[in-house]
Formats: structure tokens, C-alpha cells, sequence
């Protein structure tokens, strides 16, 4: 598994090219375009590579085109602003001199304030649950690509609350939660805890927004893309340390569906939050 994270890892770490330029590899998750959780990661690596001494504290993207694989991505980097407590990028991601996603994301520096937050739900410990990988191939009827890509191994492991089959899905109310984590220990750097987040939480987000419509990925019966993502980082953490993700779908309509999640250390603290829309349409 510390191969697995080291390629990640080096998905993460970007060529410089430039003051204001940066290139990424792709990393392939076993989808038909680049995953976006990786242009997340990737580019808020880029724009933080743009800022001292402050810390990403949220960030509000959009997907405009899908991604090539094959491909690397260049990501250029704005300097929109720089403020005595607040720093803003902007940064377009372009393959094949066009571009893909755009992002901007606000720095800032550490201070005192106010504080509240959300409890975090009482689920059961990450140790007794097992992963989506082990819970599909307990699952799985016969040998097919999705059973393939549902089985695969990933840097970043995932157990479910509350399990469902991925190959017969039952309408059920829009909301779940996961324990995830890095599958190997990671450097100190917060920056990279960041965008490993980022890169974590487009997995399984949108389709929380399926649950009522029994929609799968995996079955083919849905087109689903993302069209943006935001995040907001509220307190610190490790990615290679538990942190239970709890997402919810308010409503889907117009062929859009929108999911939120929190996400909480293992000692309760609510350390980010995530919102995004994506188009959902069945397949006829």
C-alpha cells in the first residue's frame, strides 16, 4: 500500500516551470477522463505554491471540459491578491491549449476568533467496518470491468457506515458516511494534507445524490459528471489519520444533483467541509 500513496504523492508533487506555472501528471483512477479529484489537489498545489507563511482555507472550482489522461496538465497561476491577513489565486488548468477547469482559492494566517461546530454523528469505528474494495468483492456476481474498478486497491481507503450493494441498488434516503485515510504515513507538509483532502473528497459525493433514485455509476444506468466542487478547511489535520466523511444531498432537479459532506477527526473536531453540483441524467 506505501507504493500506492507514493505515486500518489508524486501525482501531487508538480513541476515548476515557471513563477507563475506549474505541470501535473495524470493519475489514472480507472475512469474514462482524469479524475477531478486529482485537478482539485493538483491545482490548489499549484496556487499554494504561490503564497508563503498561509494556509488554504477554502477554495471554489469548476470542471469545464473532461481531461485527458494521456496527457499532462499545465496549471497558471493568478495573483490576484495579496492582503495583510488574506492572500487570493486564481488558477486555469489547460491541456491541448485549452482550458479544463478553472479555481480560485483564499489563503490566510492563523489567528484567534470565535468557535462552533457541528457534532459529529455517532457511527461505528473504522476498525470494524471493512473497505469498499473487500465489501465488492464479497459482492460481486461475476468478472466484469466495474467489478475491476470497484475492487481495485487505492492510496486513499474508504469504509462505509452503512454498507449497500453497489451491483443492486435499493432507493435509499440521500445521505452516508465514510471512514477514510491515507493508506501509509505522510510527510508533515499541510499543504500536501490539503490536496490529498481535495483529492479525496470528489470520490463518492456525487452519487450520494443517486441514492434515492437507485442510480449506479457502476451499471451504467446514469451519466453523471461533476461541474464544481468547493471546500472549506477549518481546522487542521492528517489524511493519514481517520477522518469520517459525512455527506448528505439536499435535492437533485434539471439534471443536476448537489451533495455536501463534513468531514471530522477521529476525536470529533470538524476540520473541512465540501459542496458540489453535478449533472445527473439516466441513461435511455
Amino acid at each position: 500500500m506505501k507504493n500506492l500513496v507514493q505515486q500518489l504523492l508524486d501525482h501531487l508533487t508538480l513541476e515548476r516551470r515557471g513563477e507563475n506555472l506549474f505541470r501535473g501528471e495524470s493519475h489514472d483512477v480507472g475512469s474514462p477522463n482524469v479524475f477531478g479529484g486529482q485537478v482539485l489537489g493538483q491545482a490548489l498545489v499549484a496556487a499554494s505554491g504561490t503564497v508563503a507563511d498561509r494556509r488554504a482555507h477554502s477554495l471554489h472550482a469548476y470542471f469545464l471540459l473532461p481531461g485527458d489522461k494521456q496527457a499532462p496538465i499545465d496549471y497558471e497561476v493568478d495573483r490576484i491578491r495579496d492582503g495583510r491577513s488574506y492572500a487570493t489565486r486564481r488558477v486555469v488548468a489547460v491541456q491541448h491549449g485549452r482550458p479544463i477547469f478553472n479555481l480560485s482559492a483564499s489563503f490566510k494566517t492563523p489567528e484567534e476568533g470565535v468557535a462552533h461546530q457541528f457534532e459529529m454523528p455517532v457511527v461505528p469505528a473504522p476498525e470494524s467496518l471493512l473497505n469498499t474494495a473487500e465489501l465488492a468483492r464479497q459482492a460481486a456476481r461475476a468478472p466484469t470491468r466495474a467489478v475491476k474498478f470497484l475492487t481495485t486497491e487505492r492510496p486513499i481507503e474508504f469504509r462505509p457506515v452503512a454498507p449497500s450493494d453497489p451491483f443492486a441498488p435499493q432507493p435509499s434516503p440521500p445521505s452516508r458516511a465514510f471512514w477514510i485515510r491515507a493508506r501509509a504515513p505522510l510527510p508533515d507538509d499541510p499543504i500536501l494534507h490539503q490536496a490529498m483532502l481535495a483529492y479525496a473528497s470528489d470520490f463518492s459525493l456525487l452519487a450520494t445524490a443517486m441514492l434515492p433514485h437507485a442510480l449506479s455509476f457502476v451499471l451504467g444506468t446514469v451519466h453523471a459528471a461533476s461541474i464544481d466542487h468547493a471546500m472549506w478547511f477549518h481546522r487542521d489535520f492528517r489524511m493519514d489519520e481517520w477522518l469520517l466523511y459525512a455527506m448528505d444531498s439536499p435535492s437533485s432537479a434539471d439534471g443536476r444533483g448537489f451533495s455536501r459532506g463534513n468531514l471530522f477527526s477521529r476525536d470529533g473536531r470538524l476540520v473541512a467541509s465540501v459542496a458540489q453540483e453535478g449533472v445527473i441524467r439516466r441513461v435511455r
